[in-house]
């Protein structure tokens, strides 16, 4: 099973992005002060990231009305593009554009929603973002009933003989990136613990192979 760690930005200090700290993916937590009580960076900052990053970019909406967006942040230079069920009045069809717009198109949930309400898609997405805390801040404490979808997430996958990956956001570090993994994700999200430490590529090393 992979193991990938996708460095979020959100904590990151821009100046130093040219440097590369050895995560797998760049994510991007895109927030709108409508859905989530929070305003991130938007399509410019996308694009400007994209001209310096050498690694691919794991953009996460955390927005109403994504299916707006969706060629916007393909023309930044997202490759993964991540829309919430929560936001999605028409689910299936955003995910189609997504992939017709020639990025990889993944889906989230918040900690409140059911890993059953992705039953009818978990064939047509790339990815699954199981959010471990409530969305809109860095820095959240991890929510403990994560495991447990995960693995309920894992068994839907084979089930439905689907390749979707399980992405984990929120609250991830060195004490639980092995239990992550072991539960099943295979994408694990850190901001803070990356570069609030000391060593961010020391420090995604380990997450990546914690046990």
């Amino acid at each position: 099973m992979k193991r990938l760690i996708a460095s979020s930005l959100l904590a990151a200090d821009f100046s130093n992005l040219q440097h590369d700290i050895e995560a797998d993916w760049f994510h991007l937590d895109i927030m709108d002060g409508v859905f989530v009580p929070n305003i991130s960076f938007g399509i410019p900052v996308v694009n400007a990231i994209r001209k310096i990053a050498t690694k691919p970019l794991d953009v996460h909406l955390m927005i109403v009305d994504p299916d707006r967006y969706i060629v916007p942040f393909r023309d930044a230079g997202a490759d993964i593009l991540t829309v919430h069920v929560e936001t999605c009045r028409h689910l299936h069809r955003t995910i189609e554009e997504i992939k017709n717009a020639g990025m990889k198109a993944a889906v989230t949930i918040n900690p409140h929603t059911p890993v059953d309400s992705l039953k009818d898609i978990i064939s047509d997405v790339f990815m699954v973002l199981i959010m471990s805390v409530n969305p809109g801040f860095g820095g959240q404490q991890f929510i403990e009933n994560s495991y447990k979808k995960i693995e309920n997430l894992r068994l839907m996958i084979a089930a439905a003989g689907s390749d979707a990956l399980i992405e984990v956001d929120g609250g991830v570090d060195l004490r639980n990136a092995g239990r992550l993994f072991r539960s099943g994700a295979e994408v694990l999200v850190a901001g803070t613990t990356v570069f609030g430490s000391d060593d961010p590529a020391g420090t995604i090393r380990k997450l990546k192979y914690s046990e």
